[in-house]
């Protein structure tokens, strides 16, 4: 089949990127910004409220990365079990500094993700925290765990460091470039090993390289204007591709702060923090956005300047929140953790409500027409941020490299003549209901116009007469579903739009990155009883 014309972002002649500032290693980062911001330049804070230096960070790094290169091979992918603290930096830097690959495990992925996770990536050595299972209740995770990889305890390995491993971190950190360059690590090996959600399927581990997390750190940095005097909140877990790249390492690239917050769940703790740090920077989902901005004070947000949100649509209540309560504009972006993750975003500059904003500086895309589908079509993505390939648990360890650089983000999308991207849906997330093909975001979004205080999602299950029917999972209590039918007249939606059966939820079932948990949310469906009727 011929493919469309590969077409270069809008943003690409207005903001050209300079391959010198990102051709590097993530350890060659870090000490490039050490070595322009200074090694005592405060960089990472977490809840304990106990910020770390460069120096601090890269001395860690030195100290823990030569333990773990006794208990590893070089080339080998560490898994690293850990949540939104400081710690995780020099732990991080210590294993890429050595040659090791860090492999970020999503502890709220349930025992069978993570072993398939592990599985696909071969990893045999898992870094983790006995006070973070402990307080997560998650020793029947860390037990089925066990069976097949050596947890490396961090407080155990605290208590084997003694003096002269200090002294020796000290000293190694003066010759740190030295030292990694015998790791033989270049800008197009893997640095980091990132897992798909598993919301629509098993995990696949995703293999970024230097490069692509670097250049992709390029692309939103100069896109979006952040700067080094800039203070960012990241309560995303840094298995999350968002709270890794963006809130980890996109801070150290540029010397601003960042702090790090365990779980985007503490909607009352996170506004006052928000404003205790200092922080002009905050990144999220819709999801945890509203539950942050119902529960803020006055003044919690009057240091922000600029809020991102990824991973889920923007509701237009969640927009309507933010500007009344606190006068700030939302920003939606688009990501891929395969992109590294980040593909699309509006900016203060560029910014059209409902769009997720254009493609980011030095890509390219294409869009392949579905049939059924008048608008819109499958996006395809090429460019320096876009993965080397999957790890998969039918093939362990071995790389399936992305064909011609080309990535299908299985997303349903329209342009409009200046670039916005619009996403109509996922192409799974696209039901055929007598011979139409129905748009499960669609009918989301209109569902959630007629009920805007309640969390929804829609899925297809089989039907007999029509092949397919829509239910709708919701957490609004005693739905009527004639509400939705007369909401249809008076807007011209199509009867076929409106599912034929609603189940109510008491919990709205969500993966810890804020997205829909569609493998869940279909389980539902498919057993749970009608509410409203026919």
């Amino acid at each position: 089949m011929d493919m469309p014309t590969a077409i270069p972002s809008p943003a690409t002649k207005e903001i050209p990127l300079d391959a010198r500032r990102w051709r590097k290693t993530l350890f060659g980062m870090l000490l490039d910004s050490r070595a322009r911001f200074g090694g005592k330049r405060e960089v990472i804070e977490d809840n304990q409220r106990k910020p770390m230096t460069f120096d601090r960070v890269l001395i860690g790094a030195m100290v823990l990365g030569r333990i773990f290169a006794r208990r590893t091979q070089k080339g080998e992918r560490v898994g690293m079990l850990l949540p939104n603290v400081a710690t995780v930096a020099p732990a991080f830097f210590g294993l890429v500094a050595f040659g090791r690959v860090p492999a970020m495990l999503n502890f709220s992925a349930g025992p069978k993700n993570l072993l398939v996770a592990c599985k696909a990536a071969e990893i045999r050595h898992v870094i983790s925290s006995r006070r973070f299972v402990a307080e997560g209740k998650l020793e029947e995770l860390v037990a089925a765990l066990s069976a097949h990889v050596e947890i490396i305890w961090l407080e155990d390995l605290a208590k084997t460091v003694t003096g002269f491993d200090k002294v020796r971190g000290v000293v190694s950190s003066w010759f740190a470039r030295r030292l990694h360059g015998w790791s033989g690590a270049k800008p197009d090996d893997i640095a980091v090993i990132l897992f798909t959600s598993g919301s629509e399927g098993a995990p696949k581990g995703v293999a970024l390289t230097h490069a692509n997390v670097l250049c992709n750190v390029e692309q939103f940095l100069r896109t979006l204007a952040l700067r080094p005097d800039d203070s960012l909140f990241n309560p995303l877990p840094v298995f999350h591709s968002f709270g890794m790249t963006v809130g980890l390492i996109a801070p150290f690239a540029i010397g601003m702060r960042v702090f790090f917050y365990p779980t985007p769940l503490h909607y009352k703790q996170i506004p006052t923090l928000v404003r205790e740090s200092g922080s002009t920077i905050l990144i999220g989902t819709d999801t945890f956005a509203a539950g942050w901005a119902r529960m803020a004070e006055a003044g919690d947000f009057a240091n922000l300047r600029l809020v991102v949100l990824g991973a889920e649509k923007i509701k237009p209540a969640t927009r309507t929140l933010w500007r009344d309560r606190s006068g700030i504009e939302l920003f939606e972006g688009y990501g891929a953790t395969e992109a590294a993750p980040v593909v699309s975003a509006n900016t203060p500059l560029y910014h059209k409500d409902g769009t997720v904003g254009r493609l980011l500086p030095g890509m390219s895309y294409r869009i392949e027409p579905v049939p059924g589908l008048d608008e819109g079509g499958r996006f395809w993505i090429k460019g320096p941020n876009v993965m080397l390939g999957y790890m998969r648990d039918s093939a362990p360890g071995i790389l399936e490299q992305t064909p011609d650089g080309w990535h299908d983000t299985g997303d349903i999308v329209s342009l409009d003549p200046e670039g916005y991207i619009t996403i109509r849906g996922r192409a799974k997330r696209f039901a055929k209901i007598g011979g139409e093909m129905i748009s499960l975001a669609a009918v989301e979004a209109y569902a959630a116009q007629v009920w805007p205080d309640n969390v929804h999602a829609v899925v297809s299950v089989p039907d007999e007469r029509k092949g397919e029917q829509l239910v709708l999972v919701t957490d609004r209590v005693a739905p009527d579903r004639n509400a939705l039918i007369a909401s249809a007249k008076a807007h011209g939606v199509p009867e076929i739009m409106v599912p034929k059966r609603i189940v109510t939820v008491e919990a709205f079932p969500m993966l810890a990155t804020g997205k829909t948990d569609y493998l869940t949310i279909a389980e539902l469906a498919r057993r749970g009883g009608a509410a409203g009727g026919e």
